[in-house]
């Protein structure tokens, strides 16, 4: 039996599946710690996220169907979760265009007091929420700064579903400018440039160029923005006004239910509310991997 020369040896090896299946595995688990790291990961991740969502679904679970259903589907809980889930999307897509534009400026452009801004952007996330329902109230209210011309013109904000969305802007749109921004500091003025010199107009040249580029960081910002505003409340409950069936959000109508002692009521809304940000987030990201693998394909 003639064995194979080392260089022919080692060539078959190297082109053999299970051989390279094996090189790749352990050439991932070269990094030092990965074992436990892997392990702190998942431990991690169990404590912090699996297991708190996964006892609020064991105690909706106590209601049975027919409870949970009655539940969920009273008209004051159908109007607080109408409020906060459409508000929120609401909010992300408005976040989803001006965010982009801001970007977009703080990006593109050098002007006087642009670190200034570009630090203001960062506010939302530093505030405590309670101190922007605050804000938001005296500055929207009938007697406010913006809220009393906004009265003369019969726009009321403060105490309305239209200031809870204002509020649901204010919290979102940092998520939406910090994610765009990174993409447009790497998408090179060069592409531009040669679309205009092959006569693009500036629309063509943002709908063929730039938009696709920008798109997967676009949906991921506006993702994170609705995440944050579906379930907000500090900021919120100040303007909103609570009015029930008016002003009222889900996050404020699962506080009065655990006031009330009615666990399990809670649970059901809260696990009503993760279901939509789920199916959310998760049709999000599918339009996201479909944005990149046209991008590709193209």
């Amino acid at each position: 039996m003639t064995s194979l020369p080392p260089t022919v040896e080692s060539a078959s090896l190297s082109s053999s599946p299970t051989y390279r299946r094996r090189w790749v595995w352990k050439r991932a688990s070269v990094l030092p710690g990965f074992g436990l790291t892997m392990g702190i990961t998942l431990f991690w991740l169990s404590i912090i996220v699996l297991i708190p969502l996964g006892g609020m679904i064991l105690k909706t679970a106590t209601l049975g169907w027919d409870a949970f259903f009655n539940a969920i589907s009273t008209p004051r809980v159908l109007a607080a979760l109408r409020l906060s889930i459409g508000g929120a999307l609401i909010a992300a897509l408005i976040n989803a265009v001006f965010g982009s534009i801001i970007a977009w400026v703080l990006v593109r452009y050098r002007f006087p007091g642009r670190r200034i801004a570009d630090a203001l952007v960062d506010i939302p996330f530093a505030l405590p929420t309670a101190v922007a329902g605050i804000a938001l109230t005296t500055l929207f209210a009938q007697n406010g700064w913006l809220g009393a011309p906004l009265d003369k013109l019969g726009i009321q904000v403060a105490y309305t579903p239209l200031g809870v969305i204002v509020a649901l802007i204010f919290v979102g749109f940092p998520f939406v400018v910090r994610t765009v921004q990174p993409v447009l500091a790497d998408l090179d003025p060069e592409i531009e440039e040669a679309a205009l010199c092959l006569r693009a107009s500036r629309w063509q040249t943002v709908r063929r160029v730039i938009l696709p580029s920008l798109f997967p960081a676009l949906v991921t910002g506006a993702a994170l923005a609705f995440a944050r505003a579906v379930g907000e409340y500090g900021s919120v409950i100040f303007i909103a006004g609570n009015l029930p069936m008016v002003s009222e959000i889900a996050p404020l109508l699962i506080v009065i239910k655990l006031e009330e002692f009615s666990y399990a009521e809670a649970t059901a809304i809260g696990t009503t509310m993760l279901s939509f940000a789920f199916l959310m987030l998760l049709a999000l990201n599918g339009l996201q991997r479909w944005s990149r693998r046209y991008e590709e394909g193209e």
